[in-house]
């Protein structure tokens, strides 16, 4: 299985002024592709860095894909940069020149000289069409490695990427293999935690396990190898399920799902309404309800943190006019720790939680948000408070 490396080349990547999707987004093709990616590299438009990382990149891997720097102006020095690492020189190809300056008729433009550098590629280079764009790609083989340049533009970067370069992957390595994902959600447990459950399947070589860690969060993705889609499902489903029954119910959901929308989901299944009262979070809570609730939630936001005997009592006199659930919540800032006072008020009933925080200060709000989520979550299950 031949395994790959991401250059994305652009100084304004470096400077923050644009986030680089290209590497998401090819990372997962590729994975789709039974690919292994290595590593991924951002690298300024400098001629002589970008030869380097290429070089570089050589040394350990069969394919090397670049996105940007393929456009007309000084400052796009890919092609050059290219050339220099494999030692050739750049040659001018009338055939993309007349392709550059009919696509920019087909947009109703006329080329200016300064685009005729794009119809420079490394000498030897394979000359990838740009159908939706006007920076032509390039191909270049040296024995079992090959080196891929592809625009920066993300739409036309995933445009070739589908219909140029996974087509001639596939075709030059022989790939019949794939690889497929998926991810468990867990809320309220913590990462070493999880990790003495499951620590065993980390060490698995196929499916692989490996934890991520958010404020609130723990994900596990598991990761198969297999020559078709319906085995890597099934060993995937087998692994998925041993996690299950050694985790439990802290696993809220997998893939896309988020725990405001199962906590919602719960919600809806009992009929019930929800109210919200909040201290010292500056709507976090509020804002990711009602980003996925189709229903109306109650709320009350109070900018600063309350006691938990106040926040006992705004719970208690807080009125719904379905069955439902009130949640209240205020986050207590401290010097080494930030407390989360509950309240949760349910058929007339209420229950009273203390939680502390000592992570990044930064973190707590997200982290106490998400153990608000999940208690909802959990409430819904077997309608019991926990």
């Amino acid at each position: 299985m031949p395994a790959a490396e991401i250059i994305t080349i652009g100084t304004e990547l470096l400077l923050g002024e644009i986030q680089d999707t290209n590497t998401r987004y090819l990372a997962r093709n590729l994975r789709d592709a039974g690919i292994d990616l290595y590593r991924t590299m951002m690298v300024g438009d400098n001629t002589q860095r970008i030869a380097a990382a290429i070089r570089e990149a050589w040394t350990r891997s069969d394919i090397i894909i670049t996105t940007g720097g393929l456009g007309p102006t000084v400052d796009d020095p890919t092609r050059q940069a290219v050339a220099l690492a494999v030692e050739n020189e750049l040659v001018y190809s009338p055939e993309l020149w007349e392709q550059i300056t009919a696509r920019f008729q087909h947009y109703g433009r006329q080329a200016t000289e300064n685009n005729r550098r794009q119809a420079y590629i490394p000498k030897g280079a394979i000359p990838v069409e740009n159908p939706v764009g006007t920076a032509p790609a390039f191909i270049i083989e040296r024995g079992s490695q090959v080196i891929i340049s592809l625009p920066g533009v993300p739409r036309e970067m995933e445009y070739l990427l589908q219909n140029a370069v996974l087509p001639y992957l596939k075709e030059h390595y022989h790939l019949h293999s794939l690889i497929k994902a998926l991810v468990l959600h867990t809320a309220t447990m913590g990462e070493s935690q999880i990790d003495e459950l499951v620590g065993d399947l980390e060490e698995a070589a196929n499916p692989t396990v490996g934890l991520l860690a958010h404020p609130g969060q723990v994900d596990l993705r598991i990761t198969a190898k297999a020559d078709t889609e319906e085995e890597a499902d099934q060993m995937i489903q087998a692994m998925a399920e041993t996690i299950r029954q050694r985790v439990g119910d802290i696993i809220y959901g997998q893939d896309e799902d988020t725990l405001e929308s199962i906590a919602i989901q719960g919600l809806a299944s009992r009929g019930w309404d929800l109210g919200v009262i909040e201290a010292g979070l500056n709507g976090l809570l509020i804002n990711r309800l009602k980003g996925i609730s189709s229903q109306p939630v109650k709320t009350t936001s109070i900018t600063q943190p309350v006691a938990a005997n106040e926040l006992k009592e705004l719970a208690g006199h807080f009125s719904l006019e379905r069955e439902g659930l009130v949640v209240g919540v205020s986050l207590v800032p401290g010097k080494e720790k930030q407390d989360v006072y509950i309240a949760i008020s349910k058929a007339g009933e209420i229950e009273e939680l203390h939680r502390s925080y000592g992570g990044p200060p930064d973190h707590a709000p997200i982290w106490a948000v998400n153990l608000c989520l999940d208690l909802i979550r959990k409430n819904t299950l077997d309608g019991t408070i926990k």
